[in-house]
């Protein structure tokens, strides 16, 4: 990799100015509940600022507080020496829950924004003009909120806060059950109201989208533990990230994990690699090569990685004892083996009495005594998918499939949904089906499942070709949709009872795996909560324990992670990978990209059809070109420039730097250079650096469409 030619200095606002935002001592009870508890922060006119923290940090009451709508129990916040409360017509508001009028159109949502406002008439011409171009809806003013996608609606919503004009734009999540070309275009527009002169305070899950901040400030427990730019938050984490690739992962992370050793600090599991952080890259590298020598593994491929911020951010709260516990699986003792534990199985062999008691015979909806055949008969039509299964994730290749579809398509109307699009699972594997919104994956997955009727092509569920909905098959699937799947008006236990229920998990199981999906949780004490009340990274939580109660053979995951923090996140993909150890075959869609790359495999669909296939590590090597990393002294007038010249696609803002993707980058780096030179703007540091699945993805999707 090339490495920089210089260093320059971050392109953070000058802090000699007076702060836009000062926040002194804040605190905000409810009740007995401290949700804040005394933060200090400022923010500078025109910065970008990232809080980042987990569900329940304290950071939605932080912005309700900043943006006039809550009262703050002590302390001080002022915007532009106002109180929040007397700024609130200078401060624009985009909350969780972004309140757009789906039966209205965009116009109507706009006209409704702007007169809560008090905009003129004339202004609010000029604005929606300007707004709608810049967030490429100028063409749909006349559609309704209700029929845009998830990244136009969230565009709406930040026209609608725009529309006044604010000095100060306050982000709740703006970007979750967003695609990641639509994300990436909202944060370019972010980064260009930013050189503006606008200020921006943004809350994000995302850690990926934190990179592009000026500085992020890191909270929990309704603190602020640190605040710094995210590269002196990397250089402060004091840590390096190796990245391991073996022919035996599941073998290789349990070695390392548990490895008594003040070297390997964590051991993060993808869909083809280990990311090891350790404090020195020499010392960690010979560790692992002497553990897994010592075990008489294969020796790994190694190569050298930065640290990301999400590795900052786990780390942080695992070195404050705020990671979740993990809490094992509750399996049923006729798993696995498929036909039942090892005692029973002699027993049959042996030719033993006919009848003797089973001790988990419920399970089996069969009475308290069986004769031999009848129990035999019964076993094997329970077992019957499971007995195909491999005994562990490391034989996937050798297998059988669990999904299969060939050339499957469907349409409503004249409108071609899914087109000719091709599909294999095995049990034991993770396949990611990725695309934009209204690339046509829900549609897919419904149709794989057998909620919908496929319009053509054939589909095989579980070795089931005809009936994909009988009692039988339900009974071997798992389905979490990205609706969350649960009853808001129904407590978080009675939710659990009914699914337990409706998957037909046998009663003398249902309260050990119900105790299991409210641990994993972490909401002992709160079953009677009602789950409208959860936030919405929670009700994924339960959503998905809901989803794996009865124990699937097949479980779909449309998005089962969006909108939820990094530490949680990490939890579900250790639990999905403990499903997929176990036989389980995993179909999961995400419009996060790094979690994305703990899928084994994975398909890109754009407009109804696949365009790309292969394991994540395939795809990334598989780009055309380089990506280049530029740092210049005016990073959005270098942007602006850039975009007349390439493809708009191909340049976007990283907080300090420009991300370029260049095709021939042996002739275009130094008109790349020219050109910038011929513009008065300074190139600080020029380099290659290795493309992400998201850079991947976008170029894949981008090109795909010329």
């Amino acid at each position: 990799m090339q490495q920089p030619l210089t260093t320059a200095p971050k392109n953070t606002p000058p802090s000699s100015t007076p702060p836009a935002i000062k926040v002194r001592g804040l605190h905000k009870h409810y009740g007995k509940l401290a949700a804040v508890r005394g933060i200090d922060f400022t923010v500078q006119k025109g910065e970008m600022f990232g809080l980042i923290g987990p569900d329940g940090a304290g950071k939605t009451s932080t912005f309700h507080i900043l943006g006039g709508i809550m009262e703050a129990t002590a302390g001080e916040v002022q915007i532009f020496n106002q109180p929040a409360r007397d700024a609130r017509l200078m401060t624009g508001y985009l909350t969780q829950q972004f309140s757009l009028y789906l039966d209205l159109s965009i116009d109507e949502n706009l006209r409704y924004a702007a007169g809560l406002r008090q905009v003129p008439d004339d202004l609010l011409q000029t604005r929606r003009d300007k707004y709608l171009t810049l967030m490429s809806l100028e063409r749909f003013g006349d559609r309704l909120a209700g029929q845009l996608s998830g990244g136009m609606k969230q565009k709406l919503a930040l026209c609608c806060a725009l529309v006044s004009q604010p000095e100060v734009l306050l982000l709740d999540e703006p970007t979750t059950g967003v695609d990641p070309v639509s994300r990436r275009e909202f944060w370019d527009v972010l980064a260009e109201l930013s050189a503006e002169g606008m200020t921006i305070v943004v809350a994000t899950p995302y850690l990926d989208e934190a990179e592009r901040c000026h500085r992020v400030a890191l909270m929990y427990s309704g603190k602020i533990h640190e605040i710094g730019t995210p590269t002196e938050l990397r250089a402060n984490l004091g840590l390096h990230r190796l990245e391991v690739r073996t022919a035996n992962l599941e073998a290789t992370e349990t070695i390392l994990s548990q490895a008594n050793q003040t070297n390997i600090v964590d051991v993060q599991i993808f869909g083809d690699r280990l990311d090891v952080l350790v404090p020195d890259l020499e010392i960690g590298e010979t560790e692992v090569r002497q553990l897994l020598q010592q075990h008489n593994l294969p020796s790994p491929h190694i190569e050298h990685g930065e640290p990301t911020l999400e590795n900052v951010f786990v780390t942080r709260l695992r070195q404050q004892g705020s990671a979740p516990q993990f809490f094992p699986f509750p399996r049923s003792r006729m798993r696995g083996l498929g036909i039942g534990d090892e005692s029973i199985q002699n027993t049959l062999r042996e030719g033993k009495p006919t009848k003797f008691k089973i001790q988990n015979e419920e399970e089996l909806g069969i009475g308290d005594k069986v004769d031999k055949g009848e129990f035999i008969s019964q076993l094997s039509t329970h077992n019957s998918a499971r007995a195909k299964r491999p005994a562990s994730a490391n034989s996937t290749q050798h297998s059988a499939l669990a999904i299969y579809a060939h050339n499957l398509s469907r349409v409503f109307g004249k409108f071609q949904a899914v087109k000719n699009v091709n599909v294999e699972v095995r049990y034991g594997e993770i396949f990611g089906l990725l695309g934009a919104n209204g690339a046509g994956k829900t549609t897919t997955i419904k149709m794989l499942c057998g909620l919908l009727a496929a319009s053509g092509g054939k589909v095989s569920l579980g070795g089931e070709t005809g009936n994909l909905r009988s009692a039988d098959l339900r009974r071997r699937i798992g389905y979490m949709s990205q609706k969350f799947t649960l009853y808001d008006d129904l407590t978080i236990l009675q939710n659990l009872e009914f699914y337990s229920g409706v998957y037909g998990v046998p009663r003398k199981l249902r309260q050990e795996k119900i105790d299991w999906v409210i641990a994993t949780c972490g909401l002992e004490g709160q079953e009677n909560m009602l789950t409208g009340q959860l936030p919405g990274g929670w009700k994924q939580r339960v959503a998905f324990g809901a989803s794996v109660m009865h124990e699937p053979d097949i479980l779909f995951l449309d998005e089962p992670t969006s909108g939820v923090d990094p530490l949680a996140r990490r939890q579900f993909w250790k639990l999905i990978n403990d499903f997929a150890r176990n036989g389980t075959a995993i179909l999961v869609t995400t419009h996060y990209l790094e979690e994305a790359e703990q899928c084994n495999r994975m398909s890109f669909m754009v407009a109804g059809e696949t365009v790309a296939e292969g394991s994540p590590s395939f795809i990334k090597s598989s780009q055309p070109g380089k990506l280049i990393e530029i740092i210049v002294n005016h990073n959005q007038a270098a942007s602006k420039l850039l975009k007349q010249y390439f493809e708009s696609w191909r340049v976007s803002i990283f907080a300090d730097s420009l991300h370029i993707v260049l095709d021939n980058p042996e002739t275009e780096i130094n008109q790349l250079k020219q050109l910038l030179e011929s513009h008065k703007i300074t190139i600080n540091s020029l380099r290659s650096i290795p493309f992400s699945l998201e850079d991947a993805f976008i170029g894949i999707v981008e090109r795909s469409q010329i």
